[in-house]
């Protein structure tokens, strides 16, 4: 028999055969992304993604026991993406993924509404609370009754990266008193809400990380009317840090108040009075969080500083004969401190007051020298004042001012990298060390965190954060909007996005909160969007309040009512605008139709011309509110609420409070 093939087809048969059996399409066992495992919770009425690895260009099979099933092929890379209606909310289901070698098989499966939850420290701050001092209320009762196999948990792991990652670790879990204990508080009362007026399974995926600023949840498109964000990212270089941190010893990070004790970081030479602290970068205590700029000089990348720290300061005492207490505000996250070389006291506390006897004993007559070693774990670095020594007949020596500090030890991944006495020469050349902590590199978090949960179908977004951004309130006004938009951007939907307002708390200073609230309410702006106020169930203490069943509740509300056709008023009183009236400013609000309710009054100021404020009495008339001082004769600008701690005074007819406000915009 002839051969029937034209030779040039033949030979391009022989050298594609020949090349594929040089290069062999690499095997790939089958598997599904993290969010795909038993327990999961699918959002209803759509067709929604899964997505895994498998060998490229075969065929891969989703089948769900609803009755649906859809077949593709892997990709060129191995990753493959299909997309399966879902029913009606329902459940629970199986989900098979099969190949033609192996099959996964998903079992528990409910179909329902999905969440996502995310921000910082008040979105992860779970049901048991943090410690015994800032508990949940009620928490212990809340975790007993938290029996809703309907409602399902995923937890993403924390995790940084400098570029998007496709992969997370976490796992779905089944809303049970043995596991709630670990939920998001917020997103378990949210979540609450939300079954007991729907009946249908609700699935939230928490994604937070405590004492993490906004710009490291924006992917770098996202970032890109942000200059200084954006020349942050290009001068990250993992080689460059990699060799940096290599050049220095690592030492564990303390867990506990006795393990940095038994550090002994050059502690006897530094804490005694005869030690030189000359060549000391100068600073000003109380402060914020630690930068570079406050202890390296040369031109080294702007960045805060988490690892150990240690100040010291020159006091002059007439008087030593009487003992002296010294007092100083919080210090995140420990201390240990020294007077004339005798420790006084310690506390692992971030947010605990000190309070340290000195005895008369210890104190010299004219200089003393007080050393502080000062460890952060992350996220702060903050040490608040007032700071001063007080006699025990009431003399009082000032603290605050002039100190000499020094960069002893650098938080980096999961241990401390030691600069010393003697290293210290070298810190002018420190590179960006983008990921010692997550708010070293913006973006950091999106490629870690969110990145690897697009495109999961989800219903919408409920997001606690803003405490890490104080003190940057003009730059959160604009990045916060940003950042809602840059979410919708990578799942390519306007996705319903509901934020809480933060809580009133006395920060260090004076007025650093409510220029952020203000930004916050501002951000209503953007479409299908939605502030939880919480102007009511602050803690000057904490910043950390126990409410957590308000605080869903209300974030639910907003979903209640604008994506699921409730019927109840969705939050407290917004202020939308005023009118001057002779010597009265008129105010008017959205979310007051039902009316408004001053319970006291206070918290109102109204100022002329020259923005210096006054008390102003209030009054409630056709839902407005009239203010008026008889200091005031052509007033031009009010505000509410205007202070890092305030208990709201005015609220809607249903009992929600009205956001703090400033008219000055």
């Amino acid at each position: 028999m002839k051969n029937c093939l034209n030779p040039y087809l033949s030979l391009t048969l022989f050298l594609l055969l020949s090349l594929f059996a040089c290069h062999p399409v690499a095997e790939q066992p089958l598997s599904t992304g993290s969010l795909f495992s038993d327990h999961l919770v699918l959002q209803q009425q759509q067709s929604v993604p899964v997505w895994g690895k498998y060998t490229p260009g075969e065929k891969v099979t989703v089948t769900g026991s609803w009755g649906e099933s859809i077949t593709g092929q892997a990709g060129e890379t191995g990753a493959w993406q299909l997309r399966i209606p879902t029913p009606a909310a329902g459940g629970p289901y199986e989900m098979a993924i099969t190949t033609a070698d192996s099959t996964i098989q998903l079992k528990d499966i409910m179909i329902g509404e999905v969440w996502l939850a995310s921000g910082q420290s008040n979105m992860e701050m779970p049901l048991r609370g943090f410690g015994t001092k800032e508990p949940i209320d009620n928490g212990l009762a809340e975790i007993a009754n938290a029996d809703y196999p309907a409602i399902r948990f995923f937890k993403v792991a924390r995790s940084l990266s400098a570029i998007p990652q496709d992969t997370l670790v976490g796992t779905w879990q089944v809303c049970a008193p043995a596991q709630a204990e670990d939920f998001s508080a917020t997103g378990y009362f949210f979540a609450k809400k939300l079954y007991q007026e729907l009946k249908v399974p609700i699935g939230i995926i928490n994604s937070s990380w405590g004492g993490t600023v906004a710009e490291a949840w924006v992917s770098k498109s996202g970032l890109s009317e942000f200059p200084h964000f954006i020349e942050m990212i290009s001068t990250y270089n993992p080689t460059v840090t990699n060799n940096w941190t290599g050049a220095f010893e690592k030492i564990p990070i303390p867990e506990n108040l006795d393990e940095l004790e038994a550090m002994n970081l050059d502690t006897r030479e530094i804490s005694s009075p005869d030690f030189d602290d000359r060549t000391w970068a100068k600073m000003s205590l109380p402060a914020g969080a630690c930068r570079t700029e406050n202890f390296i000089s040369g031109n080294v990348a702007s960045q805060r500083l988490n690892g150990v720290f240690w100040y010291r300061k020159q006091v002059e005492i007439i008087d030593p004969n009487t003992d002296y207490t010294l007092t100083i505000g919080a210090i995140d996250d420990a201390d240990i401190i020294y007077f004339n070389g005798n420790k006084i006291g310690a506390t692992w506390s971030w947010n605990a007051k000190r309070a340290y006897l000195i005895p008369k004993s210890m104190i010299e007559s004219g200089t003393n020298i007080i050393a502080i070693e000062h460890f952060d774990g992350g996220g702060g670095s903050t040490i608040s004042g007032p700071m001063q020594l007080k006699s025990a007949d009431g003399k009082v020596v000032g603290l605050e001012g002039e100190w000499s500090g020094l960069f002893y030890a650098e938080l980096i991944s999961k241990s401390l990298l030691v600069y010393g006495l003697d290293q210290q020469d070298k810190l002018s050349q420190r590179p960006l060390l983008a990921l010692s902590d997550p708010n070293g590199l913006p973006t950091s978090l999106y490629n870690a965190m969110i990145h690897p949960l697009v495109p999961y179908s989800l219903a919408g977004t409920i997001w606690y954060q803003g405490e890490s951004n104080v003190g940057r309130a003009k730059e959160y006004e604009v990045l916060f909007p940003a950042l809602i938009g840059d979410w919708r951007e990578q799942w390519k939907r306007e996705l319903p996005f509901y934020f809480v307002q933060i809580a009133p708390y006395e920060y260090t200073g004076n007025k650093l909160s409510p220029p952020l609230r203000d930004a916050q309410r501002k951000s209503l702006r953007t479409p299908k969007t939605g502030m939880a106020i919480t102007m009511d169930i602050g803690d000057s203490l904490s910043i950390h309040p126990g409410n957590k069943q308000a605080v869903g509740e209300r974030l639910a509300r907003l979903a209640l009512v604008n994506d699921y056709e409730k019927v109840m008023v969705p939050s407290g009183p917004v202020y939308k605008n005023f009118k001057l009236d002779d010597h009265r400013i008129i105010l008017h609000f959205e979310q007051a139709k039902d009316g408004l309710v001053l319970r006291g009054g206070a918290g109102f100021e109204i100022a002329g011309a020259d923005k210096k404020y006054v008390p102003a009495k209030a009054e409630v008339f056709n839902n407005q509110i009239i203010l008026s001082a008889p200091q005031i004769s052509a007033p031009r600008y009010a505000r509410y609420g205007w202070r890092d701690y305030f208990a709201g005074t005015l609220f809607n007819r249903v009992g929600l409070p009205a956001s703090s406000f400033s008219t000055e915009d």
